[in-house]
């Protein structure tokens, strides 16, 4: 909060990058944001099919890998551990595979750490800190509601020329959006992608997207692959999706600083077009929806509820029903490969 004491006039992406990290006040930095008592709820706290549906997924892309004797399964943002934990337990179903794997999480909130850990006692874990220290094993990343909680810069087109969106913040309770010139050709210089290329509103998040450049190299290096679920949409034209949540209720991003989850829709044209640049991989993209339903997940439910009471079997048809409805998750989600060109995968795709 040092950096606002001095310059209350701040880009957008360093405001949501305070309001969601700053070590003493950020939003992800000193509370647990999932469940009921929290802001949101991702598809692993709302029903394990999810969890034991990218659990197959891993096993079965970990086959056409060939079997590798040594494996890392990284998940990136791990939330409160649920996750990871349906994943190792599932994986103890494939002696082969959960002897090969090395088990890592990816946390850059140590609230949420301390419950991954509390959760997690039982399994041998590594977390990492810094990607790059990734061993030269293939990996398998899994980010679940990763790439939206980066973030984002916003760029505006008036009369031909390029405005960014800043906040001032000179009074916390009273802060507000002011844009302001920039040369974009500088910008595009040090991101090295022509990104206002037809376009009239820009969204980037260089956190983002340095993330998806760094994993993609390592995947090109040592293969492996990165299996992406997050809201989006794939279009060339971008759009503003910026928004801040609270109590499951949209908020005003500008006021209760720290208190809001602020995200953003990926834009998975953009992440393929970068991942295609970089050479040697490949993508594949789909819905929430398609993906869970040809992993199985309507077979799973029904196996699981056979022999159930009326309200246990209502519960996992209402829980598996929000992950795949086209007005809940099922089209809202999207579902993104990226892997080797090599590999010709596409179990769920």
């Amino acid at each position: 909060m040092k950096k606002l004491k001095k310059n209350y006039k701040i880009s957008l992406d360093k405001f949501i990058d305070l309001s969601l990290y700053d070590k003493k006040l950020g939003y992800y930095m000193n509370k647990n944001p999932l469940g009921k008592k929290g802001d949101f709820i991702t598809a692993p706290n709302i029903s394990r099919l999810f969890s034991e549906m990218i659990a197959i997924w891993i096993i079965s892309f970990w086959q056409s890998l060939g079997y590798p004797k040594k494996i890392n399964l990284i998940e990136l943002g791990a939330g409160n551990g649920e996750m990871m934990k349906i994943l190792i337990e599932s994986s103890k179903n494939f002696p082969i595979f959960f002897k090969s794997c090395k088990f890592v999480i990816h946390e850059k909130s140590p609230k949420l750490i301390e419950e991954q850990k509390n959760k997690l006692k039982n399994f041998d874990i590594i977390w990492l800190n810094d990607l790059k220290k990734i061993n030269s094993e293939p990996s398998i990343f899994i980010a679940n509601e990763f790439f939206d909680a980066h973030a984002i810069k916003q760029f505006i087109k008036k009369n031909d020329l390029w405005y960014e969106k800043f906040v001032n913040f000179h009074d916390k309770n009273n802060a507000y959006l002011f844009e302001k010139k920039i040369d974009i050709k500088k910008f595009e210089k040090k991101i090295n992608y022509r990104i206002s290329k037809n376009e009239k509103f820009i969204e980037y998040s260089e956190i983002g997207i340095q993330y998806l450049t760094n994993i993609s190299k390592i995947i090109k290096k040592n293969t492996g692959g990165l299996l992406l679920i997050d809201y989006g949409y794939h279009k060339k034209k971008m759009k503003n999706t910026l928004q801040a949540v609270s109590n499951h209720k949209y908020s005003n991003l500008l006021k209760n600083f720290g208190k809001n989850d602020i995200t953003h829709h990926i834009n998975f044209s953009l992440f393929g077009k970068i991942v295609s640049d970089l050479g040697e991989l490949s993508y594949n993209y789909t819905s929430q929806k398609e993906f869970l339903i040809k992993m199985g997940i309507k077979q799973r439910a029904e196996i699981i509820s056979k022999n159930l009471p009326f309200s246990k079997k209502t519960d996992i048809y209402h829980r598996l029903n929000r992950l795949i409805d086209d007005r809940q998750m099922g089209k809202l989600f999207k579902v993104m490969l990226i892997k080797n060109k090599e590999n010709n995968f596409k179990l769920g795709f």
